[in-house]
């Protein structure tokens, strides 16, 4: 059976107006249980009385509930990693660990170290801390982070010897937190990205002559203090501007939606998704074959409601909010922060995962192999549904049904920068009707990015249907179309709206390294094909990304969670690898120098900068023309490490002695100056 439909943001009807910049409710609570760090710990080591510790425990609880935990119970994937007499009585256990979640999210730069907590605690339950404490920090709910106190890197007493390698397919926000985890946790790890860029689908541009900062792809962060990323922003310190709530609807001609007729369909349309609630989970699995739209638009005629155009019109308008609150958020700022320190090759676009008992082998387009004990896949759906990588041996059955069954749906972008802001600089939504349903997603909602992006910025989201249909029509086509739209808006209130200084339309489904947006639930499927999804294969082959979290789906935080989730996994199977016979694989031959040779030319380099180093040949090195060899230096620390050989003789351990992995290239003396400058 299909979950519950997903119930649409909150959004205040036009005539209210809240607070500019306040946080949600949700963020304003938390932040007044939590409190600061210094004052916690202050209250936490005097004696508290009876009633106050009762509160307190209350309060630690509701913070624990923000984050995804039970207030009371385990989570199901808590309990088979603890030990037997704390998984079958675990009410002391939960306190402990509701505290340890509090205490951490008070103060989430600093690592919370478990001596820290241990002087917090009664010492009748050191054994109890310890469990939560080991538990929470491998799973990712602690001490992680982007800040100067988390380094992609083990600690400096971490045993690292012997540690098992893991490939990382895809730079995007799951495959960096895996890999910085995983990094923290003492593994060797390399990541390797199609594109160009990191962040996949979190892209900012920089348009117009300003350079505005132009979030193409996620751009929204849902919560502060309960959203990881909000905590990653809050380590970083970046600001963060509280979308206000506000946000006008405007018909096709111009008029504004009245208030009174708004909060009526807001009403009916929440009504509605409560009856579709119900209805899908009396039908059972005979759900699977109806579609949201379908049972929503069924009760609209059986309760004879939305019957006058503009009510349709409206209502209309909620359907494509629907499919656009599917969609991700984010900040690319993060992406530049979880990249620091964690080894990427990029352009490196995979096309074949071999899988097996002894290992995995990764091939790139080009031919390059690469070797490792584990692979972490983290592309997109809309990747795995175009067949572009194969795996060897084919998937289950069971995850290639997931993978078919799951939609992946489409947001798309127009995005302009103007010379200056013609709108209502007190908003930062207004939303457009259409008169045909078949078009309701066609530019529905507008984002005003004038106080964050540096500049006079506008967004037209187009999504649902209306978002396949605009990538096959001309951008210079589109813009005509958000323009005149604009107009029709604006033009009544006197308003002129000049020509944009730049603009970009998105073409997210016919991008190879995504192939869409996000992905959904349509009909045929439902919530557990997201863990089919998650499961890996014989320890091997682990997946991550926003779909395969059934709990957050379609989210940037949920791809996150995904990456921290499957860092963990592999953590627990590389230690059974270590435990086991098996062999560990280190990085392919192919990458490695067979002999001294290449070392020994560049003792005396004929040209050196920075990481970088020449010999040219003689006897005209100078010569523009003159060929030779560049090489490009990386600390070792930063890169998968091989294991040790034991050498012959007087063999020469190179890749110990340079403290470095060389990449090299053919250059010419010409290329060589052009780089140096």
């Amino acid at each position: 059976m299909s979950p519950s439909p997903p119930r649409r943001p909150q959004r205040r009807a036009a005539s209210t107006r809240p607070a500019s910049y306040d946080e949600s409710l949700l963020d304003a609570e938390l932040q007044a249980l939590l409190g600061d760090a210094a004052s916690r710990r202050v209250r936490r080591l005097r004696r508290l009385s009876a009633e106050e510790r009762q509160r307190e425990t209350e309060t630690e609880a509701l913070i624990a509930l923000s984050l995804g935990f039970p207030i009371d119970e385990l989570l199901p994937e808590e309990r088979p990693l603890l030990p037997a007499h704390i998984a079958d009585a675990p009410n002391d256990y939960i306190v402990v660990r509701n505290h340890i979640l509090a205490s951490w999210r008070a103060d989430p730069g600093a690592p919370l170290p478990l001596a820290r907590v241990l002087e917090t605690v009664a010492a009748s339950y050191d054994r109890l801390v310890a469990a939560a404490h080991g538990y929470l920090a491998r799973e990712g709910h602690i001490n992680l982070g982007v800040s100067a106190a988390f380094p992609a890197a083990p600690p400096p007493d971490a045993a690292t010897q012997g540690a098992a390698a893991v490939l990382v397919v895809g730079a995007g926000l799951a495959g960096l937190a895996a890999a910085r985890q995983l990094l923290r946790f003492g593994l060797r790890v390399l990541v390797l990205e199609g594109r160009a860029r990191p962040g996949g689908r979190v892209y900012t541009a920089r348009l117009g002559e300003d350079k505005a900062a132009v979030e193409l792809g996620g751009s929204v962060i849902t919560g502060i203090h309960a959203n990881p990323l909000g905590v990653l922003a809050r380590q970083l310190g970046l600001p963060l501007h509280k979308v206000r709530d506000r946000c006008p609807l405007y018909y096709p001609d111009g008029r504004t939606v009245e208030t009174r007729l708004d909060r009526s369909i807001d009403l009916v349309f929440n009504t509605l998704l409560d009856h579709a609630t119900r209805l899908r989970e009396s039908l059972n699995e005979a759900a699977e074959r109806i579609s949201l739209g379908e049972a929503i638009e069924k009760l609209r005629r059986l309760y004879h409601v939305a019957r006058t155009d503009d009510e349709r019109m409206v209502l209309d308008w909620h359907f494509a909010n629907l499919e656009f609150s599917n969609a991700a958020g984010g900040n690319f700022r993060l992406i530049h922060a979880l990249c620091d320190g964690v080894p990427v090759l990029y352009e490196k676009k995979v096309s074949r995962i071999e899988h097996g008992v002894d290992g995995v082998s990764v091939t790139v387009e080009e031919g390059q192999i690469f070797q490792a004990d584990m692979v972490l896949c983290t592309v997109p759906l809309g990747v795995l549904k175009s067949g572009s990588i194969i795996f060897d041996p084919e998937l289950p059955e069971e995850k290639l049904g997931a993978i078919q069954r799951l939609g992946f749906g489409l947001l798309n972008k127009v995005a302009m920068v103007f010379p200056h802001v013609f709108w209502d600089e007190d908003i930062d939504t207004f939303g457009c009707l259409n008169k045909e349903s078949s078009k309701r997603g066609e530019f529905f909602l507008f984002y005003s990015y004038h106080t964050v992006s540096g500049g006079a910025v506008l967004i037209a989201l187009v999504a649902g249907e209306a978002a396949l249909e605009f990538e096959k029509v001309d951008p210079v086509v589109s813009l005509h179309r958000v323009l005149g739209i604009l107009k029709g808006i604006y033009g009544p209130k006197g308003v002129t709206v000049p020509d944009p200084v730049q603009s970009v339309c998105t073409r997210w489904g016919s991008d190879p390294f995504c192939s869409g947006s996000y992905s959904h639930i349509r009909v045929g499927s439902s919530g557990a094909d997201y863990d089919i999804l998650a499961e890996s294969v014989n320890d091997r082959l682990f997946f991550a990304g926003e779909a395969t979290n059934r709990a957050y789906p379609a989210t940037m935080h949920g791809a996150l969670l995904s990456g921290l989730r499957e860092a963990s996994k592999i953590r627990r199977a590389s230690e059974n690898l270590v435990n086991s016979d098996q062999k560990k694989n280190s990085l392919p031959k192919s990458l490695k120098p067979p002999n001294g040779a290449l070392l020994d030319l560049f003792l005396e380099p004929d040209l050196a900068f920075g990481r970088f180093s020449f010999v040219f040949s003689s006897p005209t090195p100078d010569d523009p023309e003159a060929p030779g060899f560049l090489r490009f230096s990386l600390d070792k620390h930063l890169l998968l490490q091989p294991n040790k050989p034991e050498l012959n003789g007087d063999q020469k351990d190179y890749s110990s002695a340079s403290g470095a992995f060389h990449l090299y290239a053919t250059v010419s003396r010409e290329q060589a100056d052009r780089l140096q400058k």
